[in-house]
């Protein structure tokens, strides 16, 4: 049985503790008794709070007549599939549960369940349509979500497995079901050409469409008396050809595993179903491209020396309100040990590298609005980290880049587009956390998501838009009255005010964390205490692929 341990160590424990113990431990100045701590503390909680009751939402299996139903006819749940699925001991990172949450006709998660966990060792994408909501059935926000899971397949090189029961496309949707829906056809095929196996594992309907995911699939496993896989059902085909025909004749797992082909496995039932897919994968022989640590594999990782239940009270619940991002640090490196580069230059930007759950990792963290300096320091810093062909984390808290006469005077547009260059080209693997407010160019800068970062999570009370709600209603009044007084005319003051307050919440909700998470502009939303072990389920399924640098990327002091 191959599984992801089965590497080359990449060192030895003793380099690790050597290493770590010669970079500099950071000495933490919060004061855990002071009146802002408890403050903020008893904020973030509460946000906290307000984050794992929506993640219950997403928990929800389907109406108990639906479950009921589903249940009597002898078939598991869609997180009970997952969860006998996967290794006992296993993490699951679960990605994008909150899809669709607060859309109108969705459902948090958008009806389907994926994430990251080990199977007989192997850390796959794991993806699971959910039969008793809809029926399975794709909507916009499924579709979009199941090609975000695919591209971090992709792109980390896991294999994924599919649990599939759907009744294909919601056809009240199908506009944005059909079009974009073609994309997750198209990414079975770029991972089979990559070597990337996928498994389709059908318990039901996989119909029209859905019938190409069990049929590109590289292997797939069918339930006897419950899998019916066909282009068009019984009564399509009478209407279309006149001919009479019954659902397993058609399509059902015998047929396809005796007559079609299609079938590669003929499961019994659903354990049985579930039992040949682990025998899959651990006869796969996958393994990591690029080595873990010697001491990630040893187990023999250092922990922070500062709790990780402090981050609730370092961090601010108002996005307005600075922090350290250096205390941050602390409790997210092995240790608490991090060799901070340019610490004298460009205080803005923290810059550093470390270890993570025993991976060497670079580390921009921000610490205040970016200068000219945090510009040029960071755009030093993303190819050093490329040289090096080290991870970057991006602990994201940014305004924006400064402005103002001496600022663009002195090429803050220069200094500024070099970083956002370097990011775009960076080639080792980036990871984000939106851990505050994330604005402007500063999201560009930080590697927000249209900058590709492998993933990208945001905390409960982070923010992400084009600028702050007071800052952009401010921006708006003044040119609406600069441009009433070009024209000679006066503001109505009753109607504007209206306009102002209609816009100040357009914005407010839009940059809000459940706005963007539930439209997949992060991976998912996080209790800020999970940081470290996300980020270490992360760099291990980076390491899935090869950890590589940007060629001809040199140094350079602009």
């Amino acid at each position: 049985m191959a599984n992801h341990f089965s590497v080359d160590t990449g060192g030895r424990v003793e380099d690790y503790v050597q290493r770590l113990g010669q970079t500099p431990l950071f000495k933490t100045k919060v004061e855990l008794h002071s009146d802002e701590f408890q403050a903020n503390y008893k904020e973030m909680q509460n946000l906290v709070t307000e984050l794992n009751g929506r993640l219950e939402e997403a928990l929800w299996p389907g109406s108990d007549k639906a479950c009921a139903k589903h249940i009597k006819e002898g078939m598991l749940l869609a997180r009970e599939r997952v969860e006998l699925l996967l290794d006992d001991d296993s993490p699951f990172i679960e990605l994008c549960p909150l899809a669709g949450w607060g859309m109108k006709g969705i459902t948090a998660g958008a009806g389907t369940i994926a994430g990251i966990g080990l199977v007989c060792g192997v850390e796959c994408m794991l993806s699971a349509s959910n039969p008793t909501i809809k029926g399975g059935a794709s909507n916009a926000m499924s579709v979009k979500k199941g090609i975000r899971i695919a591209e971090i397949a992709l792109e980390n090189r896991l294999p994924m497995i599919q649990l599939v029961q759907s009744a294909g496309g919601d056809l009240r949707d199908q506009f944005n079901v059909f079009h974009a829906g073609g994309a997750i056809f198209r990414d079975l095929a770029y991972r089979s050409r990559q070597g990337i196996p996928s498994i389709a594992v059908v318990f039901g309907s996989s119909t029209a469409g859905g019938a190409y995911q069990p049929g590109m699939s590289d292997y797939t496993v069918l339930v006897k008396d419950q899998a019916k896989v066909y282009l068009g059902g019984p009564p399509l085909v009478k209407m279309a050809t006149g001919e009479e025909v019954s659902h397993e004749d058609l399509g059902g797992a015998e047929m396809h595993a005796k007559v079609s082909g299609v079938s590669d496995y003929l499961a019994v039932d659903e354990k049985h179903a579930l039992l040949l897919t682990r025998q899959i994968v651990g006869s796969l022989n996958h393994e990591k491209i690029t080595p873990l640590p010697a001491a990630y594999l040893a187990g023999m990782v250092e922990p922070p020396l500062y709790p990780a239940d402090e981050l609730l009270g370092i961090a601010s619940a108002d996005v307005r309100v600075p922090y350290d991002a250096r205390e941050v640090i602390a409790r997210l490196t092995d240790g608490s040990r991090f060799n901070e580069f340019k610490p004298l230059y460009g205080p803005g930007l923290v810059t550093a590298f470390a270890f993570i759950c025993g991976f060497p990792v670079g580390v921009l963290a921000n610490n205040g609005v970016l200068f000219n300096a945090e510009a040029n320091k960071g755009t030093q810093f993303i190819h050093l980290c490329n040289q090096r062909k080290t991870p970057i984390v991006f602990l994201a808290n940014i305004t924006g880049f400064m402005v103002g006469q001496k600022y663009e005077r002195e090429g803050m547009i220069k200094q500024g587009a070099l970083m956002i260059n370097a990011v775009t080209n960076s080639a080792v693997p980036a990871i984000t956390i939106q851990m505050g407010a994330s604005y402007g160019a500063g999201n560009y800068a930080m590697s927000g998501r249209a900058y590709h970062p492998r993933f990208i999570f945001a905390w409960p009370q982070s923010k992400c838009s084009v600028m702050g709600p007071d800052q952009l209603t401010g921006v708006m009044e003044m040119v609406q009255r600069q441009s009433a007084a070009n024209a000679g005319k006066k503001v109505d003051e009753s109607v504007w005010e209206k306009s102002r307050a209609k816009l100040h919440a357009q914005v407010e909700n839009e940059g809000n964390v459940y706005y963007t998470s539930s439209r997949l502009i992060d991976d998912a939303i996080i209790d800020p205490r999970d940081t470290r072990d996300v980020l270490g389920v992360c760099l291990s399924a980076i390491h899935s692929g090869e950890v590589r640098s940007r060629e001809h990327i040199g140094v350079c002091r602009m």
